[in-house]
């Protein structure tokens, strides 16, 4: 066989090894930084009207990626699989959980495509008046986009994302430094009256329900690993690209949090769902608007880019595995899974048409905790199974940090079933779907013979 090329290509079929540490960033940055931080301020301000807790809030979020980084560095740097969570849980407990997971987590993926896209219409509407009033058409739109973008291979989807993620966190911390620093004439908008805070039980209530919006905010620590076969260097690069990148978003975080609450009083920041656009208008008058919905867009159009390359590679994975339908594995010459491409597309359209953005962030908020939960567990397997095996990254403070990351998930997801029973149950009946979803599958894979 002739082989052309740099040397980087794989075997006709296969997934490309084309990536570096910029692309892993780019996708970190990209997949975290987006809807989040344009709805949950208001929503965390609703919750806790502190400043102390509302900025607590904000660092706790944070400290549990960060953990969970630490943690998903070492079994992601032992054997990189592209694919996301579900090769490493597949690896170290088995077919079914490893099932579980890759069920959930594709769910989830497009899920979030979907919302972010949703997000993307509703700001898309003042920009472009064909678009007002047709903000699913336009969510819709978008991401049907982003997949004929993909088609063509991994690395126009790589450029795409670099780009929109490099402008994305410029623009972001600009705006947090003109807000910080440029003088603000408080007497042109009457402040809010003070809200209470609560006490008591129904503090903790209010607690539990804005950590669920920030930890949801900074889901996104994990895309890396969803490339990992895709990288040059996966070893050095997963953990440097995870960690690193979890600290950046907290700076751009808590940088935007602190320029937001300047401006904009806490009491005037509960339950505004742009807090970044209200901020702007304060700042630079009229134009304002104009100004931050099109910071917006671009942020939001790079989260959307990165959803749709990670949502692809995980059934890409299962089917590899003979989890899900063979034809999920065809490759395109450009190292697109195209297939499972086409398929997260069609469940991302169909979460859109659904038009439930508030029960679908609920849901994914305790969704990818769950799935953090067994990836969590799956280390204290993998070091009980194989102890002497290679490890390029050890997380510090084993077990500590594993566990105190598990035992926060733990409590998230009890504390969210009783705060939140009507979408934490329906997010605890995709998961019970996964059985006999996974029983069907077993039941039509043709047998292997050793």
């Amino acid at each position: 066989m002739i082989t052309r090329g740099t040397g980087d290509e794989q075997a006709p079929g296969q997934l490309l090894k084309v990536l570096g540490v910029a692309f892993g960033l780019a996708v970190l940055v990209g997949n975290t930084i987006g809807m989040g931080i344009l709805r949950t301020p208001g929503e965390v301000a609703a919750r806790l009207p502190s400043v102390p807790l509302f900025m607590t809030t904000w660092v706790a979020g944070a400290l549990y990626a960060l953990l969970g980084a630490l943690t998903v560095s070492e079994l992601a740097a032992m054997r990189p699989r592209s694919g996301g969570l579900y090769p490493l849980v597949h690896d170290a407990l088995g077919e079914y959980p490893g099932f579980i997971v890759g069920w959930t987590d594709w769910l989830a993926t497009c899920g979030s495509m979907a919302a972010v896209a949703m997000v993307l219409g509703e700001y898309a509407g003042p920009l472009l008046p064909g678009t007002k009033g047709r903000e699913l058409v336009t969510a819709s739109a978008v991401v049907l986009g982003f997949a004929v973008l993909q088609w063509r291979g991994i690395r126009v989807g790589d450029a795409a994302q670099q780009v929109t993620s490099l402008l994305k966190t410029v623009s972001l911390i600009g705006l947090a430094g003109v807000a910080l620093f440029i003088s603000v004439d408080a007497g042109s908008t009457p402040p809010a009256p003070a809200l209470a805070v609560p006490t008591g039980v129904a503090l903790v209530g209010a607690m539990i329900v804005a950590l669920q919006s920030a930890i949801y905010t900074y889901d996104g620590w994990s895309g890396p690993v969803y490339f990992g076969e895709e990288l040059r260097e996966p070893a050095r690069d997963l953990p440097r690209t995870m960690i690193g990148g979890v600290l950046l978003v907290l700076v751009i975080y808590l940088l935007l949090n602190a320029a937001f609450l300047r401006v904009v009083p806490i009491a005037d920041m509960a339950g505004d769902p742009f807090v970044a656009a209200t901020a702007a208008t304060r700042l630079f008058g009229p134009s304002g608007d104009l100004v931050i919905r099109l910071v917006m867009l671009l942020s939001l159009i790079a989260s959307v880019n990165a959803l749709q390359l990670m949502a692809s590679r995980v059934p890409y994975a299962m089917s590899r595995d003979g989890l899900l339908p063979a034809a999920l594995q065809r490759v395109n010459p450009g190292g697109t899974p195209v297939a499972a491409l086409a398929a997260s597309t069609l469940v991302a359209l169909a979460c859109i048409a659904t038009n439930t953005f508030d029960t679908i962030l609920a849901m994914l908020a305790f969704l990818f905790v769950a799935i953090y939960a067994l990836t969590f567990i799956a280390l204290f397997a993998s070091r009980r199974r194989a102890p002497h095996a290679v490890r390029p990254f050890r997380v510090p403070g084993y077990p500590w940090v594993p566990g105190i990351a598990l035992a926060g998930s733990v409590a998230f997801m009890v504390a969210a079933v009783m705060s939140d029973s009507s979408n934490s149950l329906l997010s605890l009946a995709l998961l019970a779907a996964s059985w006999p979803v996974y029983r069907l599958v077993r039941s039509r894979r043709p047998v292997r013979h050793s």
